[in-house]
């Protein structure tokens, strides 16, 4: 296949981009805004392949989807591409009702009247996969309740919101046209090249840092952590193998309290960069001490749980990973990747990359 993913450049889409590339024989295009969470310097590994190309385009310049369409006559569609950070809707709302609303409606229509353009064999086998979040079902009541492909959706943030939007934009062009869709809603996901304003990330770098742990409220909110190798390898088993029109739930069947989560990170952390060899945490006894309890945020929800048993039975996709596993791996990741840390941090990784690209749409 030769697969047109969106928001390539995030941290999911890098992930699945490296997935496809090294373990398949598809071809990939990578369309992605470089908005500041878009990182090309986490493709670096595989940028090189022929089997690789980018296109600077915004999913909201229906222009340039469909210049890049008829250019690459993709098999199919991964749609990645949106804002996700929670904090920064509850901030400023409009940059994610334009990218996960609006970009969502004028992708569908772009890549519909592509479809309808194809031969009868190449219309069939086409699918669009729209790739959610599980924060569009919004909180869970009690401790044995899941979300299912069947939950109702109750967003509870301007970004959950979003989401919402466009998986129902998607549903409706499925319904109302024919388009051939796939859906999947996910958990949340950790692992190598995570933005560092997510928790994760921001945890393991404040520590090393010496800089406080902010944990909202108690930080006794629960989700379900699924680490992102794991979520690609899902993604494009759905791609390859899903029925066209279902949902499927990817969940990572690990649950913990955010607290829990930032003391596993601290213990790691003990272990593997004690504070007695590090400068900036010499006068800790543990990163522990660094934790600090801050205000919760407006229409927190409590806790998020998957049901992944859909994808299990009808696809044979299962985490290989566990959560002991799979932060283990990120936390060393990020220590023995602490330049590429640094280049978010201090933004040369989009001055960089942007002044090489200039003002043009397509690299190879």
């Amino acid at each position: 296949m030769k697969i047109l993913v969106t928001g390539g450049a995030g941290f999911i889409g890098s992930a699945v981009i490296r997935h496809i590339l090294s373990n398949t024989v598809d071809t990939v295009v990578n369309l992605d805004k470089l908005t500041y969470a878009g990182n090309l310097d986490s493709l670096i590994n595989v940028a090189d392949s022929e089997r690789y190309c980018f296109e600077r385009v915004d999913i909201c310049d229906r222009i340039g989807l469909d210049s890049v369409l008829q250019r690459h006559q993709p098999d199919a569609i991964m749609h990645l591409a949106a804002e996700s950070h929670v904090d920064r809707s509850i901030d400023g709302p409009a940059a994610f009702i334009e990218t996960n609303i609006i970009g969502t409606y004028t992708l569908l229509e772009a890549a519909r009247g592509y479809w309808q353009g194809l031969n009868k064999e190449r219309k069939e086998s086409f699918r669009f996969h729209h790739v959610s979040t599980d924060e569009v079902y919004g909180d869970l009541e009690g401790p044995e309740d899941f979300f299912y492909e069947t939950t109702s959706y109750a967003p509870s943030s301007p970004y959950s919101a979003s989401k919402a939007s466009s998986d129902h934009l998607v549903r409706a062009w499925h319904r109302t046209y024919g388009f051939p869709v796939l859906i999947t809603n996910c958990s949340n996901n950790y692992g190598p090249y995570h933005f560092p304003e997510k928790l994760i990330p921001l945890m393991i770098l404040n520590a090393l840092e010496g800089k406080p742990l902010p944990v909202y409220g108690k930080g006794d909110q629960v989700r379900d952590w699924l680490y992102v190798e794991d979520h690609a390898r899902a993604l494009y088993t759905v791609i390859s193998h899903g029925e066209v029109g279902e949902t499927y739930n990817i969940g990572g069947h690990n649950e913990r309290r955010n607290i829990d989560v930032v003391r596993t990170l601290c213990a790691l952390l003990d272990e593997l960069s004690p504070t007695d060899q590090n400068p900036s945490a010499q006068h800790l006894g543990s990163y522990s001490e660094l934790i600090t309890h801050v205000p919760d945020r407006p229409g927190h929800d409590l806790r998020y749980a998957i049901d992944a048993t859909k994808i299990q039975q009808a696809l044979g996709w299962t985490p290989a990973e566990t959560f002991g596993s799979g932060i283990r791996k990120t936390v060393e990741w990020y220590l023995c990747n602490l330049a590429w840390c640094q280049r978010v941090q201090d933004g040369s990784y989009q001055r960089e990359r942007l002044g090489a690209l200039g003002q043009g749409a397509a690299t190879s």
